[in-house]
Parts: C-alpha cells; structure tokens; sequence
C-alpha cells in the first residue's frame, strides 16, 4: 500500500508539474500575443477612425509628410525609431512642420519627453515668420517635475492654462513623468464653436480661436509684437525640437468642417 501511495504520488506530482510548465508557455504565448497586438496598432488607424475621417500625419516608419521649418529636408537630429519621431539631438534637430496645412481639426497624439525637456505643439503655422512660433500659437510640451520654463506642460503658450486644482492649490496637471508615454487631443474649431485641448483624458481648458478674448490675451503677451502670430485660419502643424530629447508616436487628425460645429 505505501508502495503504491509513493507511485501514486509520484504521478500526480509529474502531472502537476507538466501543467505548471504548460500553463506557463501559455501564459507566455499569450503575453507575446497581447503585446504584438498593441505594437500593431501604433501608428495605425482603426476602421472606426477611417470611417470617422481619421488622417494618419505619421507612418512610423519614414518622414513621410515632414520636412523642417524652411527646409525640404529633415536635420540629423531628428530620427524615427522604434515606430517614434524622436528629437534625439536638439541642437541638430530644428522645428518639424507637416507637408500639408490645416484649418481645423481634431488632433490626437502620443509623446514622451525626457527629465527637463521642453517641446511643444504649433498650428497654423506659415513661411511668414522667422521661427515656427512668430506664426503658430504653441501647445507647451515639457517635464513639469524638472523643466525650468514656468508654463506647464498643455498650456497654450502665454494664453490659456487649466483652472487651479483645489487638491494641490496648483493649475490642474495630468501629465505622467518623464520618460513615460503621454496622450494630448487638440481640438482647433471655426469660430466662434470652442477649441479644447485635453492631456491624459483630462479637459486643460477651451477657448474660441482669435475670439476678443483671444486676441486681448495676445496683447498681453510676448507674442503682441509679432504682426503674423494667430492670424492664419491654415498652416501647418509644427513640433519643436527644443530642450531635451522627445518622441512622438500615433499622430493622428480630423479635419472639422464648419458645418460640423454648432
């Protein structure tokens, strides 16, 4: 009888064993499935976002639709790797602007950016100007723990900024840290419908684009000696390439039609 107990044992042990080693290759051939399938769908438009007009500004692969500011080319600092349009030397990479303009537009996209960098987000960006930013308003990009530019990540540059955070005392901030990804939806409408820009889900603020308030803030700022800022309805999208290193992944638009807007 213990004889047979032992073999009995034995047995179940093996067959334990044989389904711990089993299940564990399944396991593993599922991670690598489920994490194929989200590599997959970077840079890629689903059949929802192509039937809802969705345009793809990046392929992941090329420059495709980029060039710099002024140029027809794209400087060595700037490099796509690993399915990202990365600004991997500031002082070689100079400001991108996409190929084609846009007036309005729903705009989504992915960044990460590294400990104290600062980037940003233009559009309506023209040749008028002798940078990027004397045309286009810029959507601040940065790490809000270790950059030392004082307008946090999402604002829009020396115009609009979120509503203070009762929990901090400080504007609202939804960022994650350095080094990890981000997501941003712009939304640039006809007036006088409202413009939004979100970070992570969370709603920063709205505005009406070159609306009174618009323009008296402009006046206020920096930008109230530059005769060519925010007066384009078109340009192109631009992203700086400015302090630190920063990638961009899953750039993606709508376009808005007036008629759309209420």
């Amino acid at each position: 009888m213990i004889r047979s107990t032992r073999r009995w044992l034995a047995a179940l042990a093996l067959i334990v064993l044989s389904l711990t080693v089993l299940g564990t290759r399944l396991g593993s051939a599922a991670a690598a499935w489920l994490t194929d399938d989200k590599d997959a769908a970077v840079n890629q438009l689903t059949e929802e976002e192509k039937k809802a007009g969705w345009k793809l500004l990046f392929d992941g692969k090329s420059f495709e639709g980029w060039h710099n500011f002024k140029r027809e080319d794209v400087r060595p600092g700037w490099q796509v790797k690993d399915g990202a349009l990365v600004c991997v030397d500031p002082q070689q990479a100079g400001d991108l602007v996409t190929a084609d303009k846009f007036d309005w537009f729903e705009l989504s996209i992915d960044y990460n950016i590294s400990e104290g960098g600062n980037s940003g987000i233009m559009f309506h960006v023209t040749n008028d100007g002798r940078a990027i930013w004397a045309t286009g308003p810029e959507i601040q990009l940065e790490d809000n723990v270790k950059a030392k530019d004082p307008i946090r990540c999402g604002w829009l540059y020396q115009l609009y900024r979120p509503e203070i955070d009762p929990k901090t005392d400080k504007p609202l901030d939804a960022t994650k840290p350095a080094g990890t990804w981000n997501h941003m939806r712009v939304v640039i409408a006809p007036p006088p419908a409202k413009s939004e820009v979100d970070v992570n889900g969370v709603k920063y603020y709205d505005f009406v684009y070159n609306s009174d308030d618009f323009k008296a803030r402009i006046a206020k700022s920096k930008f109230k000696n530059m005769p060519n800022f925010a007066k384009f309805d078109s340009g192109f999208i631009g992203l700086q390439g400015d302090h630190g290193a920063i990638s961009f992944r899953n750039i993606k638009l709508r376009p808005i039609a007036a008629k759309d807007t209420p």
